[in-house]
Protein backbone atom coordinates (compact mmCIF):
# COMPACT_ATOMS: atom_id res chain seq x y z
CA UNK A 1 0.00 0.00 0.00
CA UNK A 2 1.20 3.51 -0.70
CA UNK A 3 2.06 5.80 2.18
CA UNK A 4 -1.04 7.75 3.16
CA UNK A 5 -0.39 11.29 4.38
CA UNK A 6 -2.97 13.81 5.55
CA UNK A 7 -1.79 16.12 2.75
CA UNK A 8 -2.72 13.46 0.19
CA UNK A 9 -6.08 12.84 1.88
CA UNK A 10 -6.83 16.58 1.86
CA UNK A 11 -6.14 16.61 -1.88
CA UNK A 12 -8.82 13.96 -2.42
CA UNK A 13 -11.53 15.81 -0.45
CA UNK A 14 -14.31 17.53 -2.42
CA UNK A 15 -14.12 20.66 -0.21
CA UNK A 16 -12.91 22.01 3.12
CA UNK A 17 -16.20 21.13 4.81
CA UNK A 18 -15.70 17.46 3.93
CA UNK A 19 -12.20 17.58 5.44
CA UNK A 20 -13.59 18.98 8.71
CA UNK A 21 -16.45 16.48 8.76
CA UNK A 22 -14.06 13.58 8.17
CA UNK A 23 -11.92 14.62 11.13
CA UNK A 24 -15.02 15.14 13.28
CA UNK A 25 -16.10 11.53 12.74
CA UNK A 26 -12.86 10.38 14.36
CA UNK A 27 -13.05 12.88 17.21
CA UNK A 28 -16.62 11.79 17.99
CA UNK A 29 -15.72 8.09 17.87
CA UNK A 30 -18.18 7.31 15.08
CA UNK A 31 -16.11 4.44 13.61
CA UNK A 32 -17.23 1.17 15.16
CA UNK A 33 -14.75 -1.02 13.22
CA UNK A 34 -11.52 -0.36 11.33
CA UNK A 35 -10.01 -3.12 9.16
CA UNK A 36 -7.51 -3.76 6.42
CA UNK A 37 -7.41 -6.75 4.08
CA UNK A 38 -4.83 -9.51 4.51
CA UNK A 39 -2.78 -8.09 1.63
CA UNK A 40 -3.23 -4.56 3.07
CA UNK A 41 -4.54 -3.29 -0.24
CA UNK A 42 -8.00 -2.46 1.09
CA UNK A 43 -9.09 -0.31 4.02
CA UNK A 44 -12.66 -0.75 5.19
CA UNK A 45 -14.80 -0.29 8.26
CA UNK A 46 -18.16 0.75 9.64
CA UNK A 47 -19.24 4.21 10.72
CA UNK A 48 -22.33 5.16 12.70
CA UNK A 49 -24.70 7.43 10.78
CA UNK A 50 -28.14 8.90 11.13
CA UNK A 51 -29.90 5.57 10.47
CA UNK A 52 -29.94 2.22 12.26
CA UNK A 53 -27.54 0.59 9.81
CA UNK A 54 -23.95 1.89 9.95
CA UNK A 55 -22.30 3.04 6.75
CA UNK A 56 -19.54 0.94 5.15
CA UNK A 57 -16.74 3.10 3.69
CA UNK A 58 -13.81 1.47 1.89
CA UNK A 59 -10.72 2.40 -0.10
CA UNK A 60 -9.19 -0.10 -2.53
CA UNK A 61 -5.50 0.46 -3.39
CA UNK A 62 -5.20 -2.37 -5.91
CA UNK A 63 -4.01 0.43 -8.23
CA UNK A 64 -1.94 2.51 -5.76
CA UNK A 65 -2.00 5.70 -7.83
CA UNK A 66 -5.72 5.40 -8.58
CA UNK A 67 -7.54 4.12 -5.49
CA UNK A 68 -11.24 3.25 -5.66
CA UNK A 69 -13.31 4.86 -2.90
CA UNK A 70 -16.75 3.52 -2.03
CA UNK A 71 -19.36 4.01 0.68
CA UNK A 72 -22.89 2.79 1.33
CA UNK A 73 -24.09 6.24 2.43
CA UNK A 74 -26.41 8.27 0.16
CA UNK A 75 -23.99 11.19 -0.26
CA UNK A 76 -23.27 12.27 -3.84
CA UNK A 77 -19.83 13.57 -2.88
CA UNK A 78 -16.90 11.34 -3.83
CA UNK A 79 -15.14 10.69 -1.55
CA UNK A 80 -17.71 11.26 1.18
CA UNK A 81 -16.86 12.27 4.74
CA UNK A 82 -16.99 8.61 5.88
CA UNK A 83 -14.27 7.58 3.41
CA UNK A 84 -12.18 10.60 4.37
CA UNK A 85 -12.60 9.75 8.05
CA UNK A 86 -11.46 6.19 7.34
CA UNK A 87 -8.32 7.50 5.62
CA UNK A 88 -7.60 10.06 8.35
CA UNK A 89 -7.92 7.33 10.96
CA UNK A 90 -5.31 5.26 9.12
CA UNK A 91 -2.96 8.23 8.65
CA UNK A 92 -3.24 9.07 12.36
CA UNK A 93 -2.20 5.56 13.35
CA UNK A 94 -5.55 4.34 14.67
CA UNK A 95 -5.55 0.53 15.16
CA UNK A 96 -6.71 -1.38 12.07
CA UNK A 97 -7.16 -5.13 12.35
CA UNK A 98 -6.76 -7.66 9.53
CA UNK A 99 -10.06 -9.08 8.29
CA UNK A 100 -11.63 -10.72 5.27
CA UNK A 101 -13.02 -8.30 2.73
CA UNK A 102 -16.88 -8.30 2.87
CA UNK A 103 -18.54 -10.35 0.12
CA UNK A 104 -20.25 -7.37 -1.56
CA UNK A 105 -17.00 -5.42 -1.68
CA UNK A 106 -15.07 -8.49 -2.84
CA UNK A 107 -17.50 -8.95 -5.76
CA UNK A 108 -16.98 -5.33 -6.86
CA UNK A 109 -13.21 -5.78 -6.60
CA UNK A 110 -13.36 -8.92 -8.73
CA UNK A 111 -15.25 -7.08 -11.50
CA UNK A 112 -12.77 -4.22 -11.41
CA UNK A 113 -9.80 -6.59 -11.51
CA UNK A 114 -11.26 -8.38 -14.55
CA UNK A 115 -11.62 -5.05 -16.36
CA UNK A 116 -8.01 -4.16 -15.59
CA UNK A 117 -6.81 -7.61 -16.67
CA UNK A 118 -8.65 -7.23 -19.98
CA UNK A 119 -7.07 -3.80 -20.53
CA UNK A 120 -3.62 -5.21 -19.78
CA UNK A 121 -4.18 -8.20 -22.08
CA UNK A 122 -5.39 -5.98 -24.91
CA UNK A 123 -2.37 -3.73 -24.48
CA UNK A 124 0.00 -6.74 -24.49
CA UNK A 125 -1.69 -8.17 -27.59
CA UNK A 126 -1.47 -4.83 -29.36
CA UNK A 127 -5.24 -4.43 -29.55
CA UNK A 128 -5.89 -0.82 -30.43
CA UNK A 129 -8.49 1.10 -28.51
CA UNK A 130 -11.46 1.71 -30.76
CA UNK A 131 -11.57 5.39 -31.60
CA UNK A 132 -14.73 7.23 -30.73
CA UNK A 133 -16.93 7.51 -33.80
CA UNK A 134 -17.60 11.06 -34.90
CA UNK A 135 -21.01 11.83 -36.32
CA UNK A 136 -19.79 14.08 -39.11
CA UNK A 137 -23.27 15.04 -40.21
CA UNK A 138 -24.17 16.28 -36.72
CA UNK A 139 -20.79 18.00 -36.38
CA UNK A 140 -21.32 19.87 -39.66
CA UNK A 141 -24.69 21.08 -38.44
CA UNK A 142 -23.08 22.27 -35.22
CA UNK A 143 -20.32 24.14 -37.09
CA UNK A 144 -22.91 25.74 -39.38
CA UNK A 145 -24.93 26.84 -36.34
CA UNK A 146 -21.80 28.27 -34.73
CA UNK A 147 -21.04 30.30 -37.87
CA UNK A 148 -24.60 31.62 -37.79
CA UNK A 149 -24.14 32.53 -34.14
CA UNK A 150 -20.94 34.45 -34.91
CA UNK A 151 -22.87 36.47 -37.50
CA UNK A 152 -25.50 37.32 -34.89
CA UNK A 153 -22.79 38.26 -32.39
CA UNK A 154 -21.07 40.50 -34.95
CA UNK A 155 -24.32 42.34 -35.75
CA UNK A 156 -24.89 42.95 -32.05
CA UNK A 157 -21.42 44.37 -31.40
CA UNK A 158 -21.57 46.58 -34.51
CA UNK A 159 -24.96 47.91 -33.38
CA UNK A 160 -23.67 48.71 -29.88
CA UNK A 161 -20.55 50.44 -31.18
CA UNK A 162 -22.47 52.52 -33.74
CA UNK A 163 -24.83 53.67 -31.01
CA UNK A 164 -21.89 54.72 -28.83
CA UNK A 165 -20.96 53.49 -25.37
CA UNK A 166 -22.09 56.74 -23.80
CA UNK A 167 -25.60 56.28 -25.20
CA UNK A 168 -26.21 52.74 -23.97
CA UNK A 169 -29.14 52.40 -21.57
CA UNK A 170 -31.00 49.62 -19.77
CA UNK A 171 -32.68 48.60 -23.02
CA UNK A 172 -29.33 47.82 -24.69
CA UNK A 173 -28.15 46.01 -21.55
CA UNK A 174 -31.27 43.85 -21.75
CA UNK A 175 -30.47 43.11 -25.41
CA UNK A 176 -27.00 41.93 -24.38
CA UNK A 177 -28.52 39.63 -21.74
CA UNK A 178 -30.90 38.19 -24.31
CA UNK A 179 -28.00 37.49 -26.66
CA UNK A 180 -26.14 35.68 -23.85
CA UNK A 181 -28.98 33.14 -23.76
CA UNK A 182 -29.15 33.07 -27.56
CA UNK A 183 -25.47 32.17 -27.91
CA UNK A 184 -26.15 28.94 -26.03
CA UNK A 185 -28.51 27.88 -28.83
CA UNK A 186 -25.61 28.39 -31.26
CA UNK A 187 -23.24 26.20 -29.17
CA UNK A 188 -21.03 29.23 -28.47
CA UNK A 189 -20.13 28.96 -24.79
CA UNK A 190 -17.17 31.28 -25.25
CA UNK A 191 -19.43 33.97 -26.70
CA UNK A 192 -21.75 33.65 -23.69
CA UNK A 193 -18.83 34.24 -21.32
CA UNK A 194 -17.53 37.27 -23.22
CA UNK A 195 -20.99 38.87 -23.51
CA UNK A 196 -21.55 38.39 -19.78
CA UNK A 197 -18.23 40.16 -19.16
CA UNK A 198 -19.32 43.01 -21.41
CA UNK A 199 -22.66 43.28 -19.61
CA UNK A 200 -20.90 43.32 -16.22
CA UNK A 201 -18.54 46.09 -17.36
CA UNK A 202 -21.30 48.30 -18.79
CA UNK A 203 -23.68 47.82 -15.85
CA UNK A 204 -21.11 48.22 -13.05
CA UNK A 205 -21.25 52.02 -12.99
CA UNK A 206 -18.39 54.00 -11.43
CA UNK A 207 -15.81 56.02 -13.37
CA UNK A 208 -17.16 56.37 -16.96
CA UNK A 209 -13.67 56.71 -18.41
CA UNK A 210 -12.58 53.40 -16.88
CA UNK A 211 -15.84 51.78 -17.95
CA UNK A 212 -15.34 52.84 -21.57
CA UNK A 213 -11.70 51.68 -21.51
CA UNK A 214 -12.61 48.23 -20.19
CA UNK A 215 -15.56 47.99 -22.59
CA UNK A 216 -13.34 48.87 -25.55
CA UNK A 217 -10.92 46.12 -24.50
CA UNK A 218 -13.80 43.67 -24.27
CA UNK A 219 -15.11 44.63 -27.71
CA UNK A 220 -11.60 44.02 -29.10
CA UNK A 221 -11.58 40.52 -27.57
CA UNK A 222 -15.03 39.73 -28.97
CA UNK A 223 -13.98 41.02 -32.40
CA UNK A 224 -10.87 38.80 -32.37
CA UNK A 225 -13.00 35.84 -31.28
CA UNK A 226 -15.45 36.41 -34.17
CA UNK A 227 -12.65 36.79 -36.71
CA UNK A 228 -10.56 33.80 -35.61
CA UNK A 229 -13.58 31.65 -34.86
CA UNK A 230 -15.12 32.24 -38.27
CA UNK A 231 -11.84 31.50 -40.08
CA UNK A 232 -11.38 28.30 -38.07
CA UNK A 233 -14.94 27.06 -38.60
CA UNK A 234 -14.89 27.78 -42.34
CA UNK A 235 -11.61 25.88 -42.65
CA UNK A 236 -13.09 22.99 -40.66
CA UNK A 237 -16.03 22.74 -43.06
CA UNK A 238 -13.57 22.40 -45.94
CA UNK A 239 -11.80 19.53 -44.16
CA UNK A 240 -13.39 16.16 -44.88
CA UNK A 241 -12.28 14.90 -41.45
CA UNK A 242 -13.49 18.01 -39.58
CA UNK A 243 -10.24 17.82 -37.60
CA UNK A 244 -9.66 19.63 -34.32
CA UNK A 245 -7.03 22.35 -33.89
CA UNK A 246 -4.40 21.07 -31.45
CA UNK A 247 -2.19 24.17 -31.61
CA UNK A 248 -4.29 27.11 -30.43
CA UNK A 249 -6.99 27.71 -27.82
CA UNK A 250 -9.71 28.43 -30.41
CA UNK A 251 -11.45 25.07 -29.84
CA UNK A 252 -11.98 25.88 -26.15
CA UNK A 253 -13.22 29.36 -27.05
CA UNK A 254 -15.79 27.70 -29.30
CA UNK A 255 -16.91 25.48 -26.44
CA UNK A 256 -15.00 22.24 -27.06
CA UNK A 257 -14.24 20.27 -23.88
CA UNK A 258 -11.02 18.35 -24.48
CA UNK A 259 -11.05 14.65 -23.68
CA UNK A 260 -7.87 13.03 -22.42
CA UNK A 261 -8.06 10.51 -25.26
CA UNK A 262 -7.97 13.39 -27.78
CA UNK A 263 -4.91 14.91 -26.13
CA UNK A 264 -3.23 11.50 -26.02
CA UNK A 265 -3.93 10.82 -29.69
CA UNK A 266 -2.43 14.21 -30.55
CA UNK A 267 0.78 13.38 -28.68
CA UNK A 268 0.09 16.00 -26.00
CA UNK A 269 1.11 13.79 -23.09
CA UNK A 270 4.37 13.43 -21.13
CA UNK A 271 5.11 10.22 -19.20
CA UNK A 272 6.45 10.02 -15.62
CA UNK A 273 6.56 13.71 -14.76
CA UNK A 274 7.26 15.49 -11.48
CA UNK A 275 5.54 18.79 -10.68
CA UNK A 276 5.88 21.27 -7.82
CA UNK A 277 3.08 23.72 -7.13
CA UNK A 278 4.35 27.27 -6.66
CA UNK A 279 1.06 29.10 -6.11
CA UNK A 280 -2.66 28.48 -5.84
CA UNK A 281 -5.77 30.65 -5.92
CA UNK A 282 -9.53 30.15 -6.01
CA UNK A 283 -11.95 32.76 -7.24
CA UNK A 284 -15.51 33.35 -8.34
CA UNK A 285 -15.80 33.98 -12.10
CA UNK A 286 -19.25 35.53 -12.55
CA UNK A 287 -18.87 35.67 -16.33
CA UNK A 288 -18.49 31.88 -16.42
CA UNK A 289 -20.95 31.38 -13.55
CA UNK A 290 -18.38 29.08 -12.02
CA UNK A 291 -15.88 28.91 -9.19
CA UNK A 292 -12.33 28.47 -10.48
CA UNK A 293 -9.47 26.66 -8.74
CA UNK A 294 -6.15 27.59 -10.33
CA UNK A 295 -2.74 26.15 -9.49
CA UNK A 296 0.60 27.21 -10.97
CA UNK A 297 3.12 24.40 -11.24
CA UNK A 298 6.69 24.02 -12.47
CA UNK A 299 7.76 20.86 -14.29
CA UNK A 300 10.91 19.73 -12.57
CA UNK A 301 12.72 18.24 -15.56
CA UNK A 302 12.07 21.11 -18.00
CA UNK A 303 11.26 24.22 -15.98
CA UNK A 304 8.00 24.75 -17.89
CA UNK A 305 5.33 26.62 -15.95
CA UNK A 306 1.89 25.05 -16.23
CA UNK A 307 -1.51 25.72 -14.72
CA UNK A 308 -4.24 23.40 -13.54
CA UNK A 309 -7.79 24.70 -13.81
CA UNK A 310 -10.91 23.25 -12.28
CA UNK A 311 -14.25 24.86 -13.06
CA UNK A 312 -17.04 24.28 -10.56
CA UNK A 313 -20.42 25.48 -11.89
CA UNK A 314 -22.53 27.27 -9.30
CA UNK A 315 -25.28 24.64 -9.47
CA UNK A 316 -22.92 21.70 -8.94
CA UNK A 317 -20.22 23.27 -6.76
CA UNK A 318 -21.29 21.47 -3.60
CA UNK A 319 -20.98 18.10 -5.32
CA UNK A 320 -17.55 18.68 -6.87
CA UNK A 321 -14.16 18.29 -5.25
CA UNK A 322 -12.64 21.65 -4.45
CA UNK A 323 -8.94 21.82 -5.33
CA UNK A 324 -6.49 23.11 -2.72
CA UNK A 325 -2.85 24.01 -2.26
CA UNK A 326 -0.32 21.19 -2.61
CA UNK A 327 2.99 21.46 -0.76
CA UNK A 328 4.58 18.20 -1.93
CA UNK A 329 6.32 17.04 -5.08
CA UNK A 330 3.66 15.42 -7.26
CA UNK A 331 4.63 12.51 -9.50
CA UNK A 332 2.17 11.78 -12.30
CA UNK A 333 2.36 8.74 -14.62
CA UNK A 334 0.96 10.80 -17.52
CA UNK A 335 0.76 14.58 -17.81
CA UNK A 336 -1.76 15.79 -20.41
CA UNK A 337 -1.19 19.20 -22.03
CA UNK A 338 -3.92 21.37 -23.47
CA UNK A 339 -3.29 23.44 -26.63
CA UNK A 340 -1.99 26.92 -25.88
CA UNK A 341 1.04 29.17 -25.41
CA UNK A 342 2.58 30.21 -22.08
CA UNK A 343 1.45 28.45 -18.90
CA UNK A 344 -0.41 25.75 -20.77
CA UNK A 345 -3.19 24.07 -18.91
CA UNK A 346 -2.34 20.52 -17.81
CA UNK A 347 -4.25 17.66 -16.30
CA UNK A 348 -3.53 14.25 -14.81
CA UNK A 349 -5.63 11.29 -13.70
CA UNK A 350 -3.56 9.90 -10.85
CA UNK A 351 -0.54 10.88 -8.80
CA UNK A 352 1.70 10.07 -5.84
CA UNK A 353 3.50 12.55 -3.60
CA UNK A 354 6.71 12.97 -1.65
CA UNK A 355 8.08 15.84 0.47
CA UNK A 356 9.89 18.72 -1.24
CA UNK A 357 13.64 18.59 -0.60
CA UNK A 358 16.32 21.28 -0.89
CA UNK A 359 17.67 19.64 -4.05
CA UNK A 360 14.23 20.08 -5.64
CA UNK A 361 14.26 23.78 -4.82
CA UNK A 362 17.82 24.14 -6.11
CA UNK A 363 16.74 22.51 -9.37
CA UNK A 364 13.76 24.77 -10.03
CA UNK A 365 15.69 27.92 -9.04
CA UNK A 366 17.95 27.25 -12.02
CA UNK A 367 15.04 27.88 -14.39
CA UNK A 368 14.47 31.48 -13.27
CA UNK A 369 14.95 34.09 -16.04
CA UNK A 370 17.93 36.35 -15.28
CA UNK A 371 17.17 39.02 -17.89
CA UNK A 372 14.00 41.02 -17.32
CA UNK A 373 14.25 42.48 -20.81
CA UNK A 374 14.01 38.99 -22.35
CA UNK A 375 11.24 37.98 -19.96
CA UNK A 376 9.17 41.07 -20.77
CA UNK A 377 9.64 40.46 -24.47
CA UNK A 378 8.21 36.97 -24.07
CA UNK A 379 5.28 38.27 -22.03
CA UNK A 380 4.48 40.97 -24.59
CA UNK A 381 4.44 38.39 -27.39
CA UNK A 382 1.87 36.44 -25.38
CA UNK A 383 -0.27 39.54 -24.75
CA UNK A 384 -0.42 40.33 -28.48
CA UNK A 385 -2.90 37.47 -28.84
CA UNK A 386 -6.32 38.79 -27.69
CA UNK A 387 -7.47 35.21 -27.09
CA UNK A 388 -4.42 34.35 -24.97
CA UNK A 389 -4.14 34.40 -21.19
CA UNK A 390 -4.04 38.11 -20.18
CA UNK A 391 -2.17 37.28 -16.96
CA UNK A 392 0.83 35.07 -17.79
CA UNK A 393 3.26 34.09 -15.03
CA UNK A 394 7.04 33.71 -15.18
CA UNK A 395 9.79 32.66 -12.79
CA UNK A 396 12.32 35.49 -12.44
CA UNK A 397 15.68 35.70 -10.68
CA UNK A 398 15.67 38.56 -8.18
CA UNK A 399 19.00 40.06 -7.22
CA UNK A 400 17.26 42.19 -4.62
CA UNK A 401 14.02 43.97 -3.76
CA UNK A 402 14.36 47.76 -3.56
CA UNK A 403 12.05 50.66 -2.71
CA UNK A 404 11.92 54.18 -4.16
CA UNK A 405 11.39 57.42 -2.25
CA UNK A 406 7.62 56.92 -2.28
CA UNK A 407 7.89 53.42 -0.83
CA UNK A 408 7.01 51.59 -4.05
CA UNK A 409 8.72 48.22 -4.36
CA UNK A 410 10.78 47.00 -7.32
CA UNK A 411 12.72 43.86 -8.13
CA UNK A 412 16.06 44.09 -9.92
CA UNK A 413 18.03 41.56 -11.95
CA UNK A 414 21.81 41.09 -12.09
CA UNK A 415 22.02 43.69 -14.90
CA UNK A 416 20.42 46.38 -12.75
CA UNK A 417 17.12 46.35 -14.67
CA UNK A 418 14.06 46.82 -12.46
CA UNK A 419 10.44 45.79 -12.57
CA UNK A 420 7.79 47.50 -10.49
CA UNK A 421 5.51 45.45 -8.24
CA UNK A 422 1.81 46.11 -7.86
CA UNK A 423 -1.19 44.10 -6.71
CA UNK A 424 -3.25 42.86 -9.65
CA UNK A 425 -5.48 40.39 -7.84
CA UNK A 426 -7.97 41.05 -5.07
CA UNK A 427 -5.53 39.38 -2.67
CA UNK A 428 -2.61 41.69 -1.84
CA UNK A 429 0.90 40.22 -1.80
CA UNK A 430 3.22 43.20 -2.40
CA UNK A 431 2.97 44.53 1.15
CA UNK A 432 3.82 41.07 2.50
CA UNK A 433 7.37 41.50 1.18
CA UNK A 434 8.02 44.13 3.86
CA UNK A 435 7.61 41.48 6.55
CA UNK A 436 10.14 39.03 5.10
CA UNK A 437 13.77 38.92 6.29
CA UNK A 438 16.43 40.41 4.01
CA UNK A 439 17.88 37.01 3.08
CA UNK A 440 14.50 36.09 1.55
CA UNK A 441 14.61 39.13 -0.73
CA UNK A 442 18.13 38.76 -2.15
CA UNK A 443 19.37 36.22 -4.70
CA UNK A 444 15.99 34.47 -4.86
CA UNK A 445 13.62 33.24 -7.52
CA UNK A 446 10.17 34.83 -7.69
CA UNK A 447 7.01 33.68 -9.43
CA UNK A 448 5.45 36.80 -10.93
CA UNK A 449 2.08 37.43 -12.60
CA UNK A 450 1.91 40.06 -15.37
CA UNK A 451 -0.85 42.33 -16.60
CA UNK A 452 -0.93 45.10 -19.22
CA UNK A 453 -2.71 48.27 -18.14
CA UNK A 454 -4.31 49.84 -21.20
CA UNK A 455 -4.74 53.31 -19.72
CA UNK A 456 -1.11 53.75 -18.66
CA UNK A 457 0.36 51.44 -21.30
CA UNK A 458 2.52 49.90 -18.58
CA UNK A 459 3.26 46.27 -17.84
CA UNK A 460 2.54 45.54 -14.19
CA UNK A 461 3.54 42.55 -12.11
CA UNK A 462 2.54 40.93 -8.81
CA UNK A 463 4.68 38.48 -6.79
CA UNK A 464 3.03 35.13 -6.06
CA UNK A 465 5.81 33.17 -4.35
CA UNK A 466 9.53 33.30 -3.51
CA UNK A 467 12.12 30.53 -3.57
CA UNK A 468 15.28 30.94 -1.52
CA UNK A 469 17.79 28.12 -1.12
CA UNK A 470 15.87 26.38 1.66
CA UNK A 471 12.15 26.84 1.06
CA UNK A 472 9.25 28.01 -1.09
CA UNK A 473 7.56 31.02 0.50
CA UNK A 474 4.01 31.33 -0.79
CA UNK A 475 2.54 34.79 -0.79
CA UNK A 476 -0.72 33.46 -2.21
CA UNK A 477 -2.14 30.00 -1.51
Amino acid sequence: MIEISETWIDSQAPNSAAIKNGHDLIKKGKFTTLHHSEDQQVLFGTCAGSGKTPYAPSVDFVLPDKPVMRCSCPSRQIPCKHVLGLLYAYAQGKPFSAAAVPDELAAKREKAEKREEKKAKDAADGVAVKPKKVNKSALKKKVTAQLEGLDVLEKLTHSLIRRGLGMLDTKELKVIQDHVKQMGSFYLNGAQIQLRKLHMILSAGGNPELTYTYAAEQFAIIHAFIKKGRAHLNAKLQDTELALDYESTIEEWLGHAWQLSELRDAGLVSPETELIQLSFLSYDDSSRQEFVDCGYWIQKDSGELHCTLQYRPYKAAKLMREEDSCFDVVHVPALYRYPGDMNRRVRYESFTTRPVEEQDIARIRQYAAHSYAEAIKKVKNQLKNPLGDPNPVMLLHVEQVVADEEGRLFISDSNGETLGLQDLLDDSTVNLLKYLPDDSLKDVSMLVMFDHQTQSGQLQSQPLSIMNKQEIIRLLY
